[in-house]
């Protein structure tokens, strides 16, 4: 299978993109750094250098024989959806538009996006699942839902074949050039100095590691599954929890400060997997493997550029 890998040189892109070319496919990555900057470039993997907003790197890296798109590319940062928030539609909504479209062109099967657990907004306690009606808190969650949506009519418009695999926070080896509370707590723990808590530190998150997310994007063409997945790791951890975890992984007694809470940040994501589960999913890094893991590659391994 010819898949193209939008976002490929990212940190969930070069796993990505690894394991396409290990299951045999041939791979290629539309970003706007060369895999050769972030350390991700792999023999046979073909790069085009550009914005998915750009229509001409869009029509150079999703040509004719592509048989399947897995969009990564997008504004994912919560923050940044705030204080920008029609740059972010123009790249969560309008680009991935122009992909639909020009997957639709050139008669590619398949559509599988990187969404999140954000589109479901305040739920409470309950658990998110696939039949979760959305109400987003952030442009990032509704960008990301209106984009679900373009999706389902693409599929009943055009029958392309489209995944929404929403995932919950992802982390792992090769995340140090992020800057979400898992690697803030790393970066921390190296630099002897202290993070801050959002509210009092008991924000629930569900994490997920990232080769078990990669699986969760990989199970649409793996088992043929159209429409939404839910991908996490199953169970939610508090903030304090993951603080404690982390200091435990690197035996570092990161200190702590609180800051206000964020507008629009769910008190509690606690996600329901049953769904891809059915279909063979099962999540195999438990939390303490996995920031065991993410320590090791943040303590021997220089940054990405």
């Amino acid at each position: 299978m010819r898949v193209l890998v939008t976002g490929g040189s990212g940190f969930i892109g070069r796993s990505l993109v690894a394991s396409l070319v290990e299951k045999g496919h041939q791979v290629e990555v539309l970003d706007r750094r060369h895999p050769s900057e972030t350390g991700a470039e792999v023999p046979g993997v073909v790069a085009t250098v550009g914005d998915i907003r750009d229509p001409a790197a869009v029509r150079t890296a999703l040509g004719a024989g592509t048989d399947a798109v897995v969009h990564l590319a997008a504004i994912t940062s919560v923050l940044k959806s705030k204080e920008d928030p029609i740059e972010t539609f123009e790249t969560n909504v309008v680009a991935t538009q122009s992909l639909l479209e020009r997957a639709r062109e050139v008669g590619a099967g398949w559509f599988v996006m990187a969404s999140t657990n954000a589109v479901a907004g305040d739920v409470g306690s309950a658990s998110i699942s696939e039949s979760t009606v959305p109400v987003p808190l952030t442009p990032y969650g509704a960008t990301k839902a209106a984009a679900e949506m373009l999706m389902s009519a693409y599929t009943a418009s055009y029958g392309l074949r489209c995944s929404s695999v929403r995932l919950t926070n992802v982390y792992g080896s090769g995340m140090k050039e992020k800057d979400s509370f898992v690697p803030r707590l790393m970066r921390a723990a190296l630099s002897g100095q202290g993070v801050a808590f959002y509210g009092d530190g008991t924000q629930r998150r569900d994490f997920v590691y990232v080769s078990d997310a990669v699986a969760g994007l990989l199970l649409p063409l793996d088992a043929e599954v159209t429409g939404l997945l839910t991908i996490g790791y199953g169970t939610s951890y508090s903030v304090i929890e993951l603080h404690r975890q982390v200091c435990a992984v690197t035996g570092i007694d990161i200190p702590v400060t609180h800051e206000a809470p964020k507008a629009g940040e769910m008190p509690v994501v606690s996600v329901d997997i049953a769904r891809a589960a059915s279909f063979g999913y099962s999540p195999l890094v438990s939390l303490g493997e996995g920031l065991g893991r993410t320590w090791e590659d943040f303590r021997t391994q220089s940054p990405c550029r």
